[in-house]
Parts: structure tokens; sequence; C-alpha cells
């Protein structure tokens, strides 16, 4: 069979005609692989990115609509692709940060004491009972389990029926007002 021109490339192509294939492929190559490299400016993506249009192009050859242009069809499926793999490299990138942010919390949770921490650690007892006396009810009461109860967030939690969260907000809280209380006084 001899192919003629684009159309009947398609046309030949539709009926798993190899020779249809490789010309439709030596035709818009260069066209595609471009518009990627444009896009990515990658030129190891942009191969990647062609290859897998064409593979796609030629398995589903026969939802090509002739009202539009070949080359358009082609574009939009190396669009369809190179912003899936976009949407994909997204998402990998937020599950590490988001497994990067959550090491960071714990390693800032088991780290050594904060500033408040070691503030209220240095004061005499005496002078630091009373500050904690002056606190509203709430934050003292967190105070006293966290430091003088050596309680764990979970467990303070558990104790006061408080969620995780509220626990370590309310004794942030707590822990930054008696610092200003210890330095201001």
């Amino acid at each position: 069979m001899i192919i003629k021109d684009e159309k009947n490339a398609i046309e030949l192509a539709k009926k798993n005609n190899q020779k249809a294939f490789s010309f439709l492929f030596e035709k818009f190559w260069d066209h595609i692989y471009n518009y990627q490299l444009k896009k990515s400016n990658n030129p190891n993506k942009s191969e990647e990115i062609a290859v897998i249009t064409f593979a796609k192009a030629f398995d589903k050859i026969e939802t090509y609509n002739s009202d539009f242009e070949f080359k358009t069809w082609l574009i939009t499926i190396s669009k369809n692709i190179q912003l899936d793999e976009l949407r994909r490299d997204n998402r990998v990138k937020k599950i590490k940060i988001f497994q990067e942010n959550k090491n960071i919390i714990k390693n800032i949770a088991n780290s050594e004491l904060s500033a408040e921490d070691e503030l209220i650690n240095k004061q005499d007892i005496s002078e630091l009972l009373i500050k904690i006396k002056s606190l509203k009810t709430d934050y003292r009461n967190i105070i006293k389990l966290r430091f003088f109860e050596e309680l764990t967030y979970k467990e303070i939690s558990k104790k006061i029926n408080l969620p995780l969260n509220t626990v370590k907000v309310k004794l942030l809280r707590a822990k930054k007002i008696l610092a200003n209380k210890i330095i201001n006084d």
C-alpha cells in the first residue's frame, strides 16, 4: 500500500497499518517533541511524553474525528499527558513535603525544651507557683498536668477530655502567658 497523504495515512492507521503509523510518527514527531520541549525545557521528559503521546494516539486512533486537524488532536493528547504528569509530580511533592513537615514537627516535639520551658524551669519554685496561680483556671490546670504531674499531651487530652490539638494550643498559650509574667514581674 502506498501512503499518499496525511488523511490516507490516518485511514490506513485505523486499519492497523504499521507503515501508516510510521508515516504519522515521522510527520508529527518533531512538532510534538518541540511542543513538549517548550513546556518543560527538559529533553528527556519531552521525549518521554512525546513517545507516550504517539502510543496513546495509535491505541485510540479510531476515536480521531477528521473534522479536526490530526496535529491538534496529538497536541491535545500530549498536553493532557503533560498535565497528568504534573499532577502526579505535585502529589508526590506534596506527600514528601507532608512527610518532611511531619518529621520536623516530631523532631520539635522530641527536641530540647522551648524558650518558655527553659524560662519556667529556671524560676524559683515558690515564685513560679505564685505566677501560675495568677493564670486563668484552664491554663493553670494544664500547666499543672504537664509540668508537675508530667503527663504527656495524650494523657492530658484524655484527662481533661479535650482534643489533642486543643491541648497543645492551650499549653502553648499558657506557657507564653506564664513566660510573659516571669519576664515582666
